[in-house]
């Protein structure tokens, strides 16, 4: 808590120009509270339901605290999340486009709080750990903050542009070789494969499903373009996986007693699994 996780989120949306929402998750959050809901309303002597639109209408959506809401309230979120809109009685409604959910949770151990299923951490592209700031960092936001007003920011890119950079990033080319290294990391997060590692036969309990595979593609695809370079390397595989990875891996409880941790496990994986699939010759360079 209080490490800016939130200012972070609406520092993103300001830059971007993006519709911005934040939902506060609590326990006696409804789903109803983030999609909307019908209410019956009277126009010219006739009664009708008519669909207000809940916070979820936006370009991007911060559930804060999602693990304090039940279930039941964090489950709203995966057609959205999943299919960019959302049924209510039957009734399907477009969101608009772009959109995000971007959420923030407490320590999992946090008393008062409900786990996310692992059908919907499948569905967040990123799981990104937000530690504690150094010193000359907390100095530098106590000087800029010394009078309690933040900083103003301006508009880097419309949600237009962003769209626009999003199909650019579809067009990086993913050549057969990388898209090969992919699946064999993905394949040998499963402990039941006699090819994957010692530790992930040991200590996985479930690995990562094809989503995730789909994910380290197009986030490798979007960092290749940020380098600057027309197709995707393994060097930029290797550089979103973590964060791809490492909350999909559902580890054995016997890892906490052996010390792993899926960070550990993913480290151990990107050591395991080779680039290519058969070594090369030894007189082929």
């Amino acid at each position: 808590p209080g490490l800016g996780k939130t200012e972070l989120v609406k520092s993103l949306a300001s830059l971007l120009g993006l519709q911005f929402r934040r939902i506060q998750f609590t326990p006696d959050l409804l789903p109803s509270d983030i999609l909307g809901s019908p209410i019956l309303e009277e126009h010219e002597g006739r009664r009708r339901l008519v669909f207000h639109q809940g916070p979820v209408f936006a370009n991007l959506l911060l559930a804060d605290e999602i693990n304090r809401a039940t279930p039941k309230t964090q489950a709203a979120l995966l057609e959205a999340m999943q299919e960019r809109r959302v049924t209510v009685m039957g009734e399907t409604h477009q969101l608009p486009l772009p959109f995000f959910v971007l959420a923030t949770q407490n320590p999992i151990e946090l008393e008062g709080t409900y786990p996310l299923p692992e059908a919907q951490i499948d569905r967040f592209t990123f799981k990104i750990n937000v530690n504690s700031v150094s010193s000359d960092t907390l100095q530098a936001i106590i000087t800029t903050r010394r009078h309690g007003i933040p900083p103003q920011l301006s508009e880097v890119l419309t949600a237009s542009e962003l769209s626009d950079l999003f199909e650019q990033v579809d067009r990086v080319h993913l050549p057969e070789a990388v898209a090969g290294y992919i699946a064999r990391l993905i394949t040998a997060t499963h402990p039941e494969r006699q090819e994957s590692p010692e530790a992930v036969q040991k200590f996985v309990r479930f690995g990562a499903s094809p989503r995730a595979a789909i994910a380290i593609a197009g986030t490798a695809r979007a960092a290749a373009l940020m380098a600057g370079k027309p197709n995707v390397g393994f060097a930029e595989v290797r550089r979103v996986a973590p964060n791809v990875l490492g909350h999909r891996l559902i580890l054995d409880y016997a890892a906490r007693t052996e010390g792993w941790t899926t960070a550990r496990m993913v480290e151990s994986l990107l050591e395991s699994v080779p680039e290519v699939a058969r070594p090369l010759p030894a007189d082929v360079h």
